[in-house]
C-alpha cells in the first residue's frame, strides 16, 4: 500500500491550523498586556492638590516609566496576532467546504438499494445501450469528452460487478472499493505553492531562521537575563558590589553611600554624562546647611567617604543621591532630572541590600535598610525631621515649630498639639501661609498610621506552644491617621483571634473568617477581597509606590534577627472611606513560624517597620512563653476531667465541700492562679495578660 500526499489547495484546513496556534501564543500575552501592575491596580491615592519644585519633572520620569512597562513590543505582537486571528477568522466562515464522497455501488448506478440482481442487470444493460463508449457519443454542449464518458463506463461497470460478482463484492465488502486496498492519503493542512514552484528553499530558510537564529536568540537572552539579575531585581554585580560593602555597624549614611554602588546608574549616565556637572554639585551639597552642617544632609563622615572617591560614575551618583534627599536645588534641567532619577534605582538596590543584610541576621543594618527606604521615597537626609515629609515645611518652619529641643517631633506628635498651639508655631511671616497649614494638616490626616494594639502569640487550635510547634504571631491595630478625632473605642471582641471549627473547611482554606458577634457566639464570614492601602504621599519620588508593613523579631541582647520580615501589603478591610475619611477598622496581621526547639520563656522585640514613611514604626516587647510537650499535655488532660454534676449526690457532696459543680457560675480564679492558662495567648477575657501577650500602646 502506497502513500501519497495531499495539499490543502482550496485553503479548507490549514486556517484552522494557523488560527490555533495564532490563539495558543495571542491570548496569554494579550492578558499579560492587559493586566494593571501589582503596586497601582486598584490603589486609592491621597486626595491633594500640592505640586512640588520640578513637578515637570518628576511626572515626565513617572510617565517614562509607565511606557516603559507598557512594553511597547509586546503590545505589537498582540497586534500582529489578533490580525492574523481576524484573516483566518475570515477564511474559515468563507471559504466553501468539499467533503469526500463515500464509494457506493448503488448511487453510481441510480438503483435502490433494495433492488433485486435482476433488477440491477436490467439497469445495467440500459446504461450500456446508453454510456458504453462504443455508442454514446461526446456532447460539446456538456463539455464531455470520450475519455470522460470512458471514465464513467469505468465507473458503472465497476459498480455492478460490486453487487453481481462474487470476488468484487468480498473486496467492496471488506476495503470499500472493488479494486481493493487503495492508497492512503494524507492531508496537510498548508497551502501547495508552500512546497512548489521552487518555493522549498525559501522554506528551509525560514525553517533555519527560526530554528538556527531567533529560537537560540531568545533563549540565550532569556537565560542570559535571568543569570545576570536577582530574584530582588537588580543585577549580580551590584548585587556583590553591595555585599562588598556590608558592614554590621552600617548606619543610614553608610548605606547610602553603598547604594552608589550599583552598576544600574551607568545606563543612564553613560558618556559625557558620567562627569558633567559634578564639580557643580559637590559645591551645592557641601554648602552650608541651615539644620545640618552642609545643605545636602551629610555628616562630615559621609562627606570624607564622598571626597575619598575617583571622579566618575559612582562619585556622581552619590553627589546626586545627597543632593536627592537634601532637596538641593541644581539650577540646572540636566542635573535636576538625574536628581529625581537615582532615588527609583537606588530603592530597588536598598531591597537587594536588605536581603544580604537578612542572611547575615544583624539587626542594625536591616533597620538602616527599611530607614533609608523610607527616606529615598520621602526625599529626607538621615537624621532630619519627620516633618519634612508634609508640604510646604520649610527648615524655617521645622525649626519654629521643634524650637531647640534635640530630638525630632514626629507628625503624629506634632499633629496631636492643639490646632491653636500648632498654628502659632507654624504660620507666619516667613513661615506658612493658612492655604498652605490647611495643606499640610489634610496631608496628615490621610497618612496611614498603623498604631498596634495588642500583639500575642498562639498555636492554631491548641491551648499551649510546644517546642518546635507552629507559632502564629497575631498583630491586632488599626490605621488611625495622625490628627485624627472621633476615633472609636476599641472592641474588646476585635482583640480576639478565634480560631475556626476543625469541621469548617472553607474557614480553614480561608475563604472563610471565624470571629465572634456581640453576644460571643461564634460566626462564620465570607472572607473579603484583599484591600490595598493608598498610594504612598512621596511627591519628590519619581514612581508610584504602594507602602508596604514589614514585621519581624529581634533580639535585643545579641542584637540579631529572630524571626525574619513578613511583609504585608494588603488588608482584609478598607484603611479608608471613599471620601478619605478614616475607617478606624481593626487590621489583623498573622505571620507563622517555628517555636524554638526548647521549652522557656523567650523576650523578643517586635519591630513593625512601614517602609513609606518615617516615624511610622512600632517597637514593642513580646513574650513567647513555651511549655514543656509533656507539661503541656498534663494540664490539658486535667483541665479536661469532667466536674460531677449539680443534681447528683456526689456533686452535692462536692458542693458542701466547696468545690464546683457542672452546671454553675464557676468562681474567677485569682491572677497568680490562673497564670498557666495565661501564658498560652489564647485566652478570651478581656484582662488576659499572659506571657504570650503584650503591653499594647495606648489607642490616644
Amino acid at each position: 500500500m502506497s502513500s501519497e500526499y495531499s495539499y490543502d489547495e482550496q485553503g479548507q484546513f490549514y486556517p484552522f491550523f494557523v488560527f490555533t496556534l495564532t490563539t495558543i501564543v495571542t491570548l496569554p500575552l494579550t492578558y499579560s498586556l492587559l493586566t494593571p501592575s501589582k503596586d497601582a491596580a486598584l490603589a486609592p491615592r491621597t486626595k491633594i492638590s500640592y505640586q512640588p519644585e520640578h513637578a515637570d519633572l518628576i511626572e515626565g520620569l513617572r510617565a517614562a516609566q509607565k511606557r516603559k512597562q507598557r512594553k511597547i513590543k509586546r503590545a505589537i505582537a498582540v497586534a500582529l496576532g489578533w490580525a492574523m486571528m481576524a484573516g483566518m477568522l475570515y477564511l474559515i466562515v468563507t471559504t466553501q467546504r468539499t467533503t469526500a464522497k463515500i464509494w457506493n455501488p448503488y448511487d453510481i448506478l441510480g438503483i435502490s438499494e433494495s433492488a433485486s440482481e435482476k433488477q440491477i442487470k436490467s439497469h445495467y444493460k440500459k446504461l450500456g445501450l446508453k454510456f458504453h463508449p462504443d455508442k454514446a457519443r461526446p456532447d460539446p454542449a456538456k463539455n464531455e469528452t470520450a475519455e470522460t464518458l470512458a471514465s464513467k463506463w469505468v465507473d458503472f461497470t465497476k459498480a455492478y460487478q460490486a453487487l453481481t460478482d462474487e470476488e468484487v463484492r468480498n473486496n467492496y465488502i471488506q476495503f470499500g472499493h472493488p479494486d481493493g486496498r487503495q492508497t492512503m492519503s494524507i492531508g496537510i493542512a498548508l497551502p501547495k505553492f508552500i512546497v512548489s514552484d521552487g518555493n522549498g528553499k525559501y522554506v528551509v530558510l525560514v525553517y533555519a531562521l527560526l530554528l538556527g537564529v531567533l529560537l537560540p536568540y531568545y533563549v540565550g537572552s532569556w537565560w542570559y537575563g535571568t543569570q545576570r539579575m536577582t530574584k530582588e531585581g537588580v543585577l549580580v554585580e551590584s548585587a556583590n558590589n553591595l555585599f562588598r560593602e556590608y558592614s554590621e555597624t552600617m548606619d543610614e549614611g553608610d548605606l547610602v553611600t553603598a547604594l552608589s554602588a550599583g552598576k544600574e546608574f551607568q545606563e543612564s549616565l553613560k558618556g559625557d554624562k558620567a562627569e558633567s556637572g559634578l564639580s557643580k554639585i559637590e559645591s551645592r551639597i557641601l554648602a552650608e546647611g541651615q539644620i545640618g552642617p552642609f545643605a545636602g544632609g551629610l555628616s562630615a563622615k559621609d562627606k570624607d567617604k564622598l571626597e575619598d572617591l575617583d571622579s566618575g560614575v559612582r562619585r556622581k551618583v552619590l553627589a546626586l543621591l545627597w543632593a536627592y534627599l537634601g532637596r538641593v536645588e541644581l539650577d540646572d534641567q540636566a542635573l535636576d532630572s538625574a536628581k529625581y532619577m537615582v532615588a527609583p534605582i537606588a530603592q530597588s538596590l536598598c531591597g537587594s541590600f536588605r536581603a544580604i543584610s537578612l542572611a547575615y541576621g544583624n539587626t542594625a543594618p536591616i533597620l538602616s535598610s527599611f530607614y533609608v527606604s523610607q527616606r529615598l521615597l520621602q526625599a529626607l537626609p538621615p537624621k532630619s525631621s519627620p516633618l519634612f515629609q508634609l508640604p510646604h515645611f520649610t527648615p524655617a518652619v521645622v525649626k519654629s515649630i521643634e524650637g531647640d529641643s534635640k530630638t525630632h517631633l514626629t507628625v503624629q506628635e506634632f499633629m496631636d498639639k492643639p490646632d491653636s498651639q500648632r498654628r502659632s508655631s507654624a504660620i507666619g511671616k516667613g513661615l506658612l501661609s493658612e492655604e498652605q497649614y490647611k495643606t499640610a494638616v489634610s496631608v496628615a490626616q490621610q497618612l496611614p498610621y498603623l498604631r498596634v494594639a495588642k500583639a500575642f502569640f498562639k498555636v492554631v487550635g491548641e491551648r499551649f506552644i510546644i517546642p518546635s510547634s507552629l507559632v502564629t504571631l497575631v498583630v491586632k491595630g488599626r490605621f488611625i491617621p495622625p490628627g485624627s478625632t472621633g476615633i472609636p473605642e476599641i472592641d474588646e471582641l476585635d482583640l480576639e483571634d478565634v480560631d475556626p471549627a476543625e469541621d469548617d473547611l472553607d474557614a480553614l482554606m480561608g475563604r472563610k473568617k471565624t470571629v465572634k458577634d456581640a453576644s460571643g457566639k461564634l460566626v462564620t464570614k465570607e472572607d473579603t477581597k484583599p484591600v490595598p492601602p493608598p498610594l504612598a504621599f512621596a511627591p519628590y519620588y519619581a514612581r508610584e509606590h504602594s507602602p508596604r508593613w514589614h514585621v519581624f523579631l529581634s533580639d535585643s541582647k545579641q542584637g540579631k534577627m529572630a524571626v525574619p520580615p513578613f511583609t504585608f501589603s494588603t488588608f482584609d478591610k478598607p484603611l479608608f472611606t471613599d471620601d478619605r475619611k478614616p475607617t478606624f477598622h481593626m487590621q489583623t496581621l498573622r505571620a507563622q513560624f517555628a517555636a524554638p526547639p526548647q521549652a522557656g520563656t523567650y523576650t523578643f522585640v517586635m519591630h513593625a517597620v512601614c517602609d513609606s514613611f518615617v516615624g511610622f514604626d512600632t517597637k514593642m516587647e513580646v513574650t513567647l512563653d513555651v511549655e514543656d510537650a509533656s507539661k503541656a499535655a498534663a494540664m490539658a488532660a486535667e483541665d479536661e476531667i469532667s466536674e460531677p454534676e449539680e443534681d447528683s449526690l456526689a456533686g452535692q457532696m462536692n458542693a458542701l465541700k466547696g468545690g464546683s459543680v457542672a452546671g454553675t457560675t464557676k468562681p474567677k480564679k485569682q491572677k497568680d492562679d490562673d497564670s498557666d492558662d495565661d501564658e498560652s495567648g489564647t485566652e478570651e477575657e478581656e484582662d488576659d495578660t499572659s506571657a504570650t501577650n503584650t503591653d499594647t500602646e495606648p489607642e490616644s
